[in-house]
């Protein structure tokens, strides 16, 4: 199978210094227990990257992984970017827990990807709330972290250091229900400008994929349905990352002028 045809399969190989750095600050801050179980950075490298490396040595030395310099064609059989700059790492998996399980703040911003069907755009997604403020990130029981690799990549290491969970979504929306959130979901039928909807925290934002949006058994657990307004007649849909982005951004805008 090529490269690029198995992209999207399950993947602990993390590319480049970003994610790496990513993955070692979520484990030393308790918010994932992802380990890195190798480095394997390219021989030709070692003058041109001599910074990172150091560090990286420091670090081995504080969390016990392990160090291999390899050709760089050993590299290119690994990855699945172009971006990994000569260094990957061999992680394990990371443990989700379930929502119901999980404490949550009692005055947060959390989000729901749902039915998003490309692992770069769940993580551009995640990129766009993480800098917006959100507090976490709801999963579906099938989801996108499986290919972390890719989504960390693309997501600018942000999906390692945001606490994940995982639930359905109905179950999801009441829980955080149940604990005085307004459930916020993107859409269309009943809606009402995101410029008009109160999106002050507590808040659960729910955002769905540009095939098959957000299932109706959800939208009848929202609080509020928000749409995008347009500047010119559009006949088209935003994709879920950049109307994540949108809601995301005037999240922390009403929160901002309230506090």
């Amino acid at each position: 199978m090529k490269k690029e045809e198995s992209r999207f399969s399950d993947s602990c190989i993390f590319e480049g210094m970003t994610s790496i750095r990513a993955v070692i600050s979520a484990g030393e801050n308790g918010i994932s227990d992802r380990r890195i179980e190798k480095l394997l950075i390219d021989k030709g490298k070692q003058k041109s990257k001599a910074k990172e490396i150091g560090w990286l040595k420091f670090k081995s030395g504080e969390m016990g992984f392990g160090i291999e310099f390899v050709e760089a064609e050993e590299l290119d059989k690994l990855t699945t970017g172009s971006t990994h700059g000569g260094i990957i790492a061999l992680c394990t998996d990371r443990t989700i827990p379930s929502l119901s399980d999980s404490e949550i703040k009692p005055d947060g911003f959390y989000a729901l990807l749902e039915g998003i069907e490309d692992p770069y755009n769940f993580g551009y997604a995640i990129r766009s709330l993480y800098a917006c403020g959100v507090d976490g990130i709801v999963l579906s029981p099938r989801n996108w972290l499986s290919a972390a690799g890719v989504v960390c990549r693309s997501s600018a290491g942000t999906s390692e250091m945001l606490p994940c969970f995982i639930s359905d979504g109905v179950e999801g929306a009441r829980y955080f229900k149940s604990r005085g959130y307004k459930v916020v979901c993107a859409g269309i039928r009943d809606s009402v400008s995101s410029f008009d909807c109160d999106m002050t925290r507590p808040v659960f934002l729910i955002v769905g994929g540009e095939k098959r949006g957000i299932s109706s058994a959800l939208l009848d657990e929202a609080d509020c349905i928000v749409r995008i307004d347009y500047d010119r007649q559009f006949g088209g849909s935003l994709s879920a990352a950049s109307a994540a982005s949108m809601l995301a951004y005037e999240i922390m805008k009403q929160n901002k002028r309230g506090r």
